[in-house]
């Protein structure tokens, strides 16, 4: 078969890049494309991807978000039109779910947040939705999920691309450097997303947990900003780094004595390598998250008394979650 895989955001890289070694090896033929959006380029070059790149992110008002799913989705059908591919796949990329509609193309999308305004649109338009087992039926039914295409997988869609993780041992020179000792404790720090859709509200627990650890001579943060915005106004802060260049994600999140995000990936990547993790999230949380909290894989921060009682220390061994079945039930999904 020839497919279509299109990254819409920087957690769709490592997700695809397990997911196209298995479609490779079974013969499939790939191409992929990608959204200028955060460290989405930088890191599927890295991973050996070459996408052809294609639009933009649209910004944080809702109505440019709009317009630039539409503009997207014309030109990626104007990409593909001739490239006769038999199926698309993404982790709800509305614009390629958009222009395969157009092109006659059936759809696979895969979802694990189901308070996602935009589902509205991708489990209307998609051919199938692949969704974790915990992701509540109510919410599939409301954004117009019909019952028939739906499919569920047993975990997370990080246990995908980390169930054979190993760490590289030679990760450790390059927090060397930056200035970070064996002896000090590594906090790795995700702000939150203020541009996106789901995130329409501020957040200040994350800044008084920078705070809070920059007071900690023995502490350091690594800090991976969203955007410029970020960037600029992390950069330059005591004990804090924020590299110029985007780091192994994976190798980065098992150096971590502590991962405290407003994000889910990184949270969840953290509870798939065993390392501790708090979510500072302050929006509607997923289900596959409140399950890792039920787990004890994820504690959640709701207030600064929440902050005050994390345990800021180095880890101790970390205990892989090694769900290796993961990835051979979602393939077998996408192509049932």
């Amino acid at each position: 078969m020839r497919l279509w895989i299109d990254l819409a955001n920087s957690p769709h890289v490592p997700f695809f890049k397990a997911l196209t070694k298995r479609f490779a090896s079974t013969g499939h033929e790939i191409e992929i494309t990608a959204r200028e959006l955060a460290e989405t380029i930088p890191l599927a070059h890295a991973a050996g991807l070459s996408p052809v790149v294609v639009g933009a992110h649209g910004g944080r008002a809702v109505s440019k978000k709009a317009g630039s799913i539409a503009s997207r989705a014309w030109a990626l059908a104007a990409w593909a039109r001739k490239r006769k591919f038999d199926l698309a796949i993404s982790h709800n990329s509305y614009s390629q779910i958009l222009a395969a509609r157009m092109l006659g193309v059936k759809t696979i999308t895969m979802m694990d947040y189901e308070h996602q305004p935009a589902n509205h649109l991708a489990f209307r338009l998609a051919s199938r939705i692949i969704v974790p087992a915990s992701f509540p039926a109510k919410r599939l039914q409301r954004y117009g999920a019909r019952v028939g295409k739906v499919r569920r997988y047993h975990g997370t869609k990080e246990d995908v691309y980390l169930a054979d993780f190993h760490a590289d041992p030679s990760f450790g020179a390059r927090l060397c450097e930056f200035g970070i000792k064996p002896d000090n404790v590594l906090v790795l720090m995700r702000p939150p997303a203020h541009d996106a859709l789901y995130h329409r509200f501020q957040n200040t627990l994350f800044d008084e947990a920078l705070a809070m650890l920059q007071a900690r001579e023995d502490v350091r943060v690594i800090l991976l900003p969203r955007n410029e915005a970020q960037r600029a106004a992390y950069s330059g802060r005591e004990r804090v780094i924020v590299p110029a260049a985007p780091l192994d994600g994976a190798n980065l999140i098992a150096a971590s004595d502590l991962v405290i995000s407003a994000g889910g990936t990184i949270n969840r990547e953290a509870a798939a390598l065993g390392v501790p993790v708090a979510s500072i999230y302050a929006g509607r949380w997923a289900a596959v998250d409140e399950e890792l909290v039920r787990e004890g894989r994820l504690r959640r921060i709701e207030n600064i008394s929440d902050l005050h009682e994390l345990e800021i220390r180095k880890k101790a061994k970390a205990t892989l979650r090694r769900s290796v079945e993961v990835i051979e039930e979602v393939v077998r999904l996408i192509f049932e």
